[in-house]
């Protein structure tokens, strides 16, 4: 049975690698994935990379980006999406439908809150419609489960404000406890330990 699947995490969890893993599995099978990342991060360039050093190509999604129209009269076993905090609502909408109607399932992987600890609007749509969810795990430097990410400037101070989007990786976000986020957000800076 065809499913929408939504593996969620912070940063730094392996959500590419476990996309990356799967695209391979599909293939060693004889299956055919399509493979899609948000246009927005522009780091990969039309790839998906793990930071294990693991890079496949991919298409770009944006959200102007009609799934249905895309997918049309495509041959596909499963389509993979990374970066799918980035999807719409609208878009969400549509991959379940493609589940539920051509009966290929969908795995999407993402960030489930922003550096504010706000749901990304894809998320949140994800979390509504996906039939499974998944949380991919990683660790706070005090070795409890990370289920948070600040963002950090240049000299380490933690930004409480922004835009909610802005892409980087190590340099800019830390991935942290509950409490260890709540003490970085109050204090504005990542606790020792870091």
């Amino acid at each position: 049975m065809a499913k929408l699947y939504f593996y969620y995490s912070t940063m730094n969890a392996g959500k590419s690698t476990a996309l990356l893993q799967a695209a391979y599995n599909y293939r060693e099978r004889g299956m055919t994935p399509i493979l899609f990342t948000a246009k927005l991060d522009q780091r990969s360039q039309g790839k998906i990379a793990s930071r294990i050093g693991i890079a496949v190509p991919a298409e770009h999604f944006d959200d102007a980006t009609d799934f249905a129209e895309v997918l049309r009269d495509r041959p596909a076993d499963c389509i993979l999406v990374d970066e799918a905090q980035f999807l719409t609502k609208r878009q969400v909408r549509t991959l379940a439908q493609w589940v539920d109607d051509r009966k290929v399932p969908v795995l999407c992987y993402g960030l489930r809150t922003d550096f504010l600890g706000e749901l990304f609007p894809g998320s949140a749509a994800l979390l509504a419609w996906a039939d499974t969810l998944a949380e991919l795990k990683t660790i706070c430097f005090c070795g409890s489960k990370a289920t948070m990410v600040v963002r950090v400037g240049a000299c380490g101070s933690v930004e409480r404000g922004g835009t909610q989007v802005e892409i980087g990786g190590n340099e800019r976000y830390v991935s942290l406890c509950r409490k260890h986020f709540a003490a970085a957000m109050t204090e504005g800076v990542v606790p020792d330990g870091r």
